[in-house]
């Protein structure tokens, strides 16, 4: 069995059985499938998150396999992607407590809790409407160097995402401006981005291109109602790979062409068209 607990819910939860607790706690449910509950509670002052898993069953592994998809057993995966991103300097939850029991993937138990994130918002909602709409150049451009250094760092460090959409991009708010709508959102003048949603993140020496690409065409995809031009997009590509546009495009033209090709099916996919404005 792996357990930790912080100090604070030691103090709130006592001698008691976490498992146990966790699994019969009632909270705001935000999410509910075989094998996972994530729910919202309160203990003392504070909220948190838990993800809460039961276990998939073999029926579901298999299922996972024979699509070609890697199952997430438990909460591990989060707990040390979390972790790790810590090491790397990039903003993302905190997590206060982790816990794991069984040796059967199938069958183990495991939960992940988080303190509440508070006073964000997250990209999908600060780029909607941008299109028609568009933010100070200078906003944008550093968003778009803010994302791309996160994009870098992860993957240099042999982690990627693979939801790596704009709405798991959480950027923190002034107190002035929580609960404005996103067209009102100021800028900071060095925005501070969480990246949250990591039970499918993977770790490894190095990224395949594979799993490069899929992160790459999702942020991508995300932003392509952004109202993006091209001078946005070569910003973001000339930070992620940390050299001169003439070299980047050189290099890595066959991979670029992948991205894009991928994006755009996925927008396909989804909306039924091509965007609009490339």
């Amino acid at each position: 069995m792996q357990f930790f607990l912080d100090d604070t819910l030691k103090r709130a939860w006592g001698d008691r059985d976490v498992f146990d607790y966790l699994e019969n706690l009632q909270g705001e449910v935000y999410r509910a499938r075989e094998g996972r509950r994530t729910f919202r509670f309160r203990s003392g002052d504070r909220h948190y998150f838990c993800k809460l898993h039961t276990g998939i069953g073999w029926r579901e592994v298999i299922k996972n396999f024979s699509q070609g998809k890697m199952p997430v057993f438990g909460a591990s995966n989060e707990w040390l992607a979390i972790n790790r991103l810590q090491q790397l300097g990039i903003d993302t939850l905190h997590a206060v407590a982790f816990g794991k029991r069984g040796w059967n993937p199938a069958r183990q138990k495991s939960f992940l809790v988080t303190e509440e994130l508070t006073g964000t918002i997250s990209l999908e909602d600060v780029a909607d409407g941008w299109q028609d709409s568009p933010p100070a150049p200078g906003d944008k451009r550093r968003l778009i160097e803010v994302v791309a250094r996160i994009a870098r760092t992860m993957h240099g460090a042999g982690m990627n995402h693979r939801d790596f959409y704009l709405c798991h991009l959480l950027m923190a708010q002034s107190e002035a401006d929580e609960g404005s709508s996103a067209a009102r959102v100021e800028i900071p003048a060095d925005p501070r981005l969480y990246l949250v949603d990591l039970h499918r993140a993977q770790m490894r020496a190095k990224v395949p291109t594979r799993w490069r690409i899929k992160d790459l065409a999702g942020i991508y995809f995300s932003a392509l109602d952004a109202g993006l031009t091209r001078n946005d997009r070569l910003r973001f590509l000339r930070s992620y790979f940390d050299a001169p546009l003439r070299e980047v495009l050189r290099d890595h033209d066959r991979l670029l062409r992948r991205v894009a090709q991928r994006a755009l099916r996925l927008y396909q996919r989804d909306f039924g068209r091509l965007p609009r404005h490339l």
